[in-house]
């Protein structure tokens, strides 16, 4: 596993970039009637639709403050489709996205649906050896506009047998505790981890807080028996370890 760890002033903007760059999002009530989520579903079936469309089919209606386009798209931008997927703890989804417990109760019931469904017709996991392993699984990572922690729970084997978000937001050793990391670990029987982090800066370069949550997981797993193999930090077009005394 050693691989692991082998990796791998710009011009002030015009008024008019600036105003270039602000998001437009049509309420459901502007769209012609055949561009509308549900009545474009019905015509023309679901693969017409884009995921923020069908997430506002499921969820229906917004909230005083966002139309329910507004919200969807906001989420996939800020939660990312894998955040969705692998999200299980309703409560939290609703504080990460700032959305009603109800909405983020229909989110975890669906997936939980498809994880279920997915799972009686798919026998195959990846396998994460490398780091270029790692990278290639979190793709959808590589662009999100905030930062945020995952984790990869290995068998012996190496196979990938669950991926969980762990936190939104700047990581916080204050704030993250070494429990929420291996409190899957051990809920899955893994007995390796690689936790990873994007950098939505770009910048590989691990900060002091990065080193020292490493450490301290690194400290805590070896307590309970659980490798963590690596602390990958991705951005768009690379990744790159955390320099640590890994278990492994």
């Amino acid at each position: 596993m050693d691989m692991l760890r082998h990796l791998i002033h710009s011009p002030a903007q015009s008024p008019m970039s600036l105003d270039h760059e602000r998001r437009y999002s049509l309420r459901i009530k502007d769209l012609p009637e055949d561009e509308k989520p549900r009545e474009k579903l019905t015509a023309r079936g679901p693969d017409a639709l884009s995921v923020h469309e069908l997430l506002a089919v499921i969820l229906n209606t917004g909230t005083t403050k966002e139309d329910i386009l507004t919200m969807t798209q906001r989420i996939i931008r800020e939660y990312g489709e894998q955040g969705i997927m692998h999200s299980r703890n309703p409560e939290k989804l609703a504080d990460d996205m700032r959305i009603p417990i109800g909405k983020a109760l229909q989110i975890v019931a669906v997936v939980e649906l498809g994880r279920r469904f997915f799972a009686r017709n798919n026998t195959t996991t990846p396998t994460i050896r490398t780091s270029a392993d790692v990278f290639e699984h979190v793709q959808d990572m590589r662009r999100l506009q905030k930062e945020r922690l995952r984790g990869l729970y290995l068998n012996a084997h190496y196979r990938l047998i669950h991926d969980e978000i762990l936190s939104i937001g700047t990581i916080d050793s204050s704030i993250m505790h070494p429990r929420d990391v291996f409190k899957p670990a051990l809920e899955y029987s893994a007995v390796a981890v690689v936790i990873v982090h994007n950098h939505p800066s770009g910048i590989l370069a691990p900060s002091n807080e990065d080193i020292a949550i490493t450490n301290q997981l690194i400290d805590a797993g070896r307590m309970l028996g659980i490798d963590l193999i690596d602390h990958i930090i991705v951005t768009e077009h690379a990744h790159a370890s955390i320099p640590a005394p890994y278990t492994v």
